[in-house]
């Protein structure tokens, strides 16, 4: 049987005039799809029980569970979500006194073998489909009203996998979370966080998407990103810029650069120097993140008064620049932690 909701609303209309219905059965069962977020046929309690029975013969629903929630010192909820052929992804919710924030995953493991991150010690097994990445956010804004009271806010495609490497089913996913007949949210609210991949930069452009982007950088030297980042040796920093440049030309969105300190390799005043001058060629702000050590990779947190002196001569050569804390490490949710470890 297909899944539903992999299924247009074209496609629906057709399959139901030719069975007889009326053409805005569709938009009924479109809308107990991606509003209501329904999970069965037997929800849909405006259609008929006969026409639900037949829906039931010939669709099915393939659901993401949650199979296994930890919850953080900090508020953070970590959830093992389990797909229908057995894969898990983790997804994270990360509670602030301003906003909610829900981080997903794009992929079952990932492909670009980043040296610090656990989830790149992974093999990649598959791409998530629409619905996989659309249930993540479901799920994790419930537990957001469930727990704290409070709504979602935003989104950030910076769990498992490369987000550009899944681009169709990313990009439809990211539809249906911000369309009118869907969840409603605002594009300006989600962001979307690559590795580097500078043709899929160049098409997130020329699709002229609305979201926000961010380049997980961590170094502004192509022989010390060769090193952490293989994705560099095919898509150097030369090419990256190229690809910013054209992206904010064409969206006008300022790019957010992540950068991680490791202790020793990339947090000199000179990595700092070229650092600066990479952002400033294109309107942009910085997000200094500490690093959460796993047991594969032997790289160490620079200390505080470091972190603290890069941070500053970033923000005196104008960039904004951000130092963000870590959440949830005691569950190994932060980030560059998701591996299904505790699961």
């Amino acid at each position: 049987m297909k899944d539903i909701r992999n299924e247009s609303v074209e496609s629906l209309i057709t399959y139901f005039e030719g069975i007889g219905e009326k053409k805005f059965r569709a938009k009924q069962v479109w809308e107990w799809l991606w509003v209501k977020s329904a999970h069965s046929f037997e929800e849909m309690s405006n259609l008929s029980k006969s026409l639900r029975e037949q829906l039931e013969k010939e669709f099915q629903f393939l659901p993401i569970a949650v199979d296994n929630a930890q919850f953080s010192d900090d508020g953070t909820i970590k959830s093992a979500f389990k797909l229908h052929d057995g894969h898990i992804v983790e997804g994270v919710l990360i509670p602030a006194d301003d906003r909610m924030t829900a981080c997903v995953s794009s992929q079952v493991g990932c492909s670009l073998s980043c040296t610090f991150c656990a989830t790149g010690y992974m093999d990649r097994s598959r791409n998530l489909d629409v619905g996989e990445i659309y249930d993540q956010v479901v799920t994790i804004r419930d537990q957001a009203n469930e727990h704290f009271d409070m709504a979602l806010s935003n989104i950030v495609f910076m769990g498992m996998g490369e987000p550009l490497l899944n681009y169709a089913n990313v990009m439809e996913g990211i539809n249906r979370i911000t369309s009118p007949d869907g969840l409603n949210m605002s594009p300006k609210r989600i962001t979307v966080s690559t590795a580097g991949i500078s043709k899929m930069i160049k098409k997130l452009a020329d699709d002229e998407v609305r979201f926000n982007l961010a380049l997980s950088l961590h170094a502004a030297d192509d022989s010390k990103r060769d090193q952490i980042m293989p994705i560099n040796e095919t898509n150097t920093l030369e090419a990256l810029q190229e690809a910013l440049v054209y992206f904010y030309e064409k969206t006008q969105n300022r790019i957010t650069f992540e950068y991680i300190l490791f202790y020793g390799f990339n947090d000199s005043i000179e990595d700092a120097k070229k650092l600066l001058q990479f952002a400033r060629r294109i309107p942009s702000r910085v997000n200094i993140i500490e690093y959460n050590p796993i047991a594969e990779a032997k790289y160490r947190n620079a200390d505080s008064k470091t972190i603290e002196k890069f941070a500053k001569y970033l923000m005196d050569g104008g960039v904004q620049t951000t130092v963000r804390k870590s959440r949830g490490k005691d569950i190994d949710a932060a980030c560059g932690q998701l591996a299904n470890k505790n699961n």
